[in-house]
């Protein structure tokens, strides 16, 4: 019988430990942490880093772990290159739930960037109204723009200040919906929305909203992960399980 590692934290992970869960599998569904409230999971559930790549080899040894599944965020690239080096290293087997990016459509106004200073360049010197919606982690990429005025979006309460001068926060968890955040972007005066190319659908709305607003979206691009198997529905997933 397979012992399944899945690297989680979206909504596809949960959507994968569903499977799992009712197929029978062992498996054990790992959250990175960051969240103070994370959705309750039918798998039993670890919680916290490895300790890098030999940390995660060590674990998948010790635990007697026989596939990984990673269905972390597309932008949580170090924790998927450290699953591919362990995954290598130890010779287990491994596989990425990985949704579609999302791709522009009539309509759209868009500005790839690569990064996130290349976000914070395309803004411009001029105070703009900005919908941030990058989730908590890499705020102080943004410090050097502090003439802008930031809307967040955040899944838990900050615990302090908001690093950013001009900056307030909403409390939400998605999936959102584009009547939801039509409403948002026009009651807060937004601009410009910079996102991340997370694809899915749980967070499309707000691109749905600014092509239905006419508004500019400045898009960061997803990083470079190391080449590995990817699969793109849970079914896949399964399917190579039971392979």
């Amino acid at each position: 019988m397979p012992r399944v590692l899945l690297l989680g934290g979206t909504t596809e992970a949960a959507a994968m430990a569903r499977a799992l869960a009712e197929a029978g599998v062992d498996a054990i569904y790992s959250y990175a942490g960051r969240t103070e409230s994370p959705v309750p999971q039918p798998l039993p559930v670890r919680v916290g880093g490895f300790g890098g790549v030999e940390g995660l080899a060590a674990h998948l040894t010790d635990e007697s772990i026989t596939h990984v599944i990673d269905a972390t965020h597309p932008f949580a690239a170090q924790m998927s290159r450290n699953a591919v080096e362990a995954c290598a290293a130890t010779g287990i087997p491994m596989i990425a739930l990985e949704r579609e990016p999302w791709a522009a459509v009539k309509g759209d106004r868009w500005t790839h960037v690569p990064d996130l200073p290349g976000a914070v360049a395309a803004l411009g010197e001029a105070p703009r109204r900005v919908f941030l919606a990058i989730g908590r982690q890499n705020l102080n990429a943004f410090d050097n723009a502090p003439q802008h005025h930031y809307l967040l979006r955040l899944v838990d309460p900050p615990t302090e200040p908001l690093a950013l001068p001009r900056a307030e926060a909403v409390i939400a968890r998605g999936p959102f919906t584009v009547e939801g955040d039509l409403a948002l972007l026009q009651a807060q005066r937004i601009e410009v929305i910079v996102a991340k190319n997370a694809g899915g659908v749980g967070a499309e709305a707000k691109l749905v909203a600014a092509r239905e607003l006419g508004l500019p979206v400045i898009l960061i691009d997803r990083p470079l992960v190391p080449k590995r198997q990817v699969a793109r529905s849970v079914e896949a997933v399964m399917a190579w399980l039971n392979g």
